[in-house]
This record gives structure tokens, C-alpha cells and sequence, in this order.
């Protein structure tokens, strides 16, 4: 197994700048994905690795090698594509088997390496059949293991779930977590699925417009956004955004004024950067499932009292079982709000919302960065 690094990496395609300065070390057997929106450069990023294109300026590393123009052949890696590319004469096995065979592996060696990745990807029942009489999911197993029996030192893998409906999705998405548990080889993943990223990442970077926003373990990107767009990109439903938020002190209290829908205390830890940003352009956020109900909120709770609260009107309303998933009008701006399914909310009227304040986020408006 090796780490793969990005040593200051941009790529220009006709003038075009389409990865900016990009560093990433990819630790040995870790899972990094690379996450963000079409035309960010992801695909581009893997495509550097793999050898398919060559960066601009900068050098890539696997191991302790520099592989600028290396052939990919001989960078040893393999390689998942979104639309599977099996060969449809062929069978399952034959598929699995096909890059060893033009790299002139014994037989026994290529029969023993293709059962052990089907025993893997439970592809045993299905090595005779060929690409047809397979569903997407099947296909796509064949895919991963035509991967598996190379023993690369990085497997990468471009959008490989994006063909599969939801729920074969999900299960698939179980299927490659597993596998990387079990083979413990380095990962880089490309996909523009936030929910992908979020569960399958050791770390995830985000990029937008070639360049890396913020490179951290998922649970850091969700709770510590480093800027408005991470913020938003990050976490379903996205977080909500009121712009126009003014600091000031209400109550002896420092706060969050949201002209028209009501207020926010800034937690204790975040008050000095919240007065400090005080006369700048700010923007409020705060994630549809850290609002909820005043209703419901015992008064006795660790929420202590219920002083930041905002006011709304709802406009419909998605009872989904666990959850209510209710959309909202405050201040003329549009927001969601996840809800225990006993709140009581009708389509129409108003509702009052509490805001768990340890949990918001304050951003400068101009510059997109995070204040806390």
C-alpha cells in the first residue's frame, strides 16, 4: 500500500485553470473522498493520479515516487469508472480476470485471486455469466473486483454509485466501506454526493472552482464549516442562511439580532469573535435539525431557558414518519426546519422556532469565511 500526494497541483486545460494550487496527503490505507459540485476538478484530480492526465505544475506522488509522467500502467493502481466498462462478451470471470492475463499472470495465480475477490464481492454464483444477465449492482461488484484482483497500491474511483437507483445505492455504498475495511488499501473516491462523502470518508475534501475549501474528517466539516460554501454543501437538508445579522447586546447578554424574526445568544466560548465581527456584513446560519418546536422544549432541559427563538410561517409541511421535514418563511427569507413528528404544525399558520444556540454558525458575508 502507498499515501498519494498533491504537491501544489494545478492543471490548465486551453488557458483554462481548472485545479488551483492543490496539497493533499492521502495517508497509506486511508479513505479520502473527494466531494463538490460538477466542474469543481475532482475528476480531474483522479485522473492526475491515475496517469490519464498530466498536472500542469506540481508533482504527485505515490509512495515516495513522483509520477509525473509515468504511464499508468506502471503506476500501480486500478481504476473504478462510473459507467463499469466491462467487456459485454465476456464472462464475469473473464471480466475479473483480463488485466492479469495481459500482464502474463500464471493461471493458477489469476483463478485464485479472482475467486478470492468474488468470495469478497459474493460474485461466486455469478462468474459464468456475462454483463447482460447482471443487474446494475451486480455490475458494478464486477467492477470492483476486477479492481480487487490487481493488489494495486491505490484504488481509485470516479462517481462508481451515480448509475444505481437510491436504495442499491445505499447497499452498495455499505458494500465499499466493507471492502476497505477488509483489503485495508489507500482509497481516493470522486463523487458530487455529499451524503456519499459524509459516510464513507475517513476525510473528505471539498472543492468548488478548483480549488480545496476545507480537507477534514466529516464530522469536523459538519459541526466546523470553514466557509458559507462548505457550510451549505455540507449536511441534508443544506443549512439555512439569513443574511443581514447584526451582534449586539440584548439582555446583558451578547446576540444574534435577525431584524423581523427575533434572536440568537452567541455561547459563551464564541463571544469575543462575535463582538470583534461586529461591524462587518454578516450572515447567520443554523442546520435544519438544531431547530425545533418551542413547544416542545421542557423548560427544565439543558437548552436552559428559551430566549433564542425565532418566529415563522409555515408553508408546507413533509411528515416523514421519524421526522417532519417543514418549510418556512421568517423575514421574507425561505428556511427548513427538521421537527419531532409530535410537534404541531399546519401548513398557514405560525410557529415559533427554538434555535439551539450552541449550535449556530456566524459567517462574514463579503468573504464567505466562517466567524465561529
Amino acid at each position: 500500500m502507498a499515501q498519494v500526494r498533491f504537491d501544489h497541483v494545478y492543471k490548465t486545460f486551453n488557458k483554462v485553470e481548472v485545479v488551483h494550487d492543490i496539497s493533499i496527503d492521502v495517508k497509506d490505507k486511508e479513505f479520502l473522498v473527494l466531494v463538490g459540485p460538477s466542474g469543481c476538478g475532482k475528476s480531474t484530480c483522479l485522473r492526475m493520479i491515475a496517469g490519464l492526465e498530466e498536472p500542469t505544475e506540481g508533482e504527485i506522488y505515490i509512495g515516495d515516487r513522483v509520477v509525473n509522467g509515468v504511464d499508468p500502467k506502471d503506476r500501480d493502481i486500478a481504476m473504478v469508472f462510473q459507467n463499469y466498462a466491462l467487456y459485454p462478451h465476456m464472462t464475469v470471470f473473464d471480466n475479473m480476470a483480463f488485466g492479469l492475463k495481459l500482464r502474463h499472470f500464471p493461471k493458477d495465480q489469476i483463478k485464485k485471486r479472482v475467486e478470492e475477490a468474488a468470495e469478497i464481492l459474493g460474485l461466486q454464483p455469478f462468474l459464468k455469466r456475462k454483463p447482460k444477465e447482471l443487474s446494475g449492482g451486480q455490475r458494478q461488484r464486477v467492477a470492483l473486483g476486477r479492481a480487487i484482483v490487481r493488489e494495486a497500491q491505490v484504488f481509485l474511483m470516479d462517481e462508481p454509485l451515480s448509475n444505481l437507483d437510491a436504495k442499491l445505492r445505499v447497499a452498495t455504498r455499505a458494500e465499499i466501506i466493507k471492502l476497505h475495511q477488509r483489503i485495508q488499501t489507500t482509497m481516493v473516491y470522486v463523487t458530487h454526493d455529499q451524503v456519499e462523502a459524509m459516510t464513507m470518508g475517513d476525510r473528505i475534501a471539498v472543492l468548488n472552482g478548483g480549488v480545496i475549501q476545507q480537507l477534514g474528517a466529516p464530522q469536523e466539516l459538519y459541526d466546523h464549516p470553514a466557509n458559507i460554501f462548505v457550510a451549505g454543501f455540507i449536511g441534508s437538508p443544506a443549512m439555512n442562511f439569513i443574511p443581514g445579522a447584526k451582534v449586539g447586546t440584548v439582555d446583558g447578554r451578547t446576540s444574534v439580532i435577525l431584524e423581523g424574526i427575533g434572536k440568537v445568544e452567541v455561547p459563551q466560548i464564541y463571544e469575543e469573535r462575535a463582538r470583534a465581527a461586529a461591524d462587518r456584513n454578516l450572515t447567520f446560519g443554523i442546520r435544519p435539525v438544531h431547530l425545533e418546536d418551542v413547544n416542545l422544549v421542557s423548560a427544565n432541559s439543558n437548552h436552559g431557558d428559551i430566549r433564542s427563538a425565532i418566529d415563522a410561517s409555515v408553508d408546507v409541511v413533509e411528515n416523514l414518519g421519524n421526522e417532519l421535514q417543514v418549510y418556512l418563511t421568517t423575514g421574507g427569507k425561505n428556511i427548513v426546519a427538521t421537527l419531532d413528528p409530535r410537534a404541531h404544525v399546519t401548513a398557514g399558520n405560525k410557529i415559533r422556532l427554538f434555535v439551539d444556540s450552541d449550535q449556530i454558525h456566524l459567517f462574514d458575508t463579503d468573504t464567505g469565511e466562517a466567524i465561529f
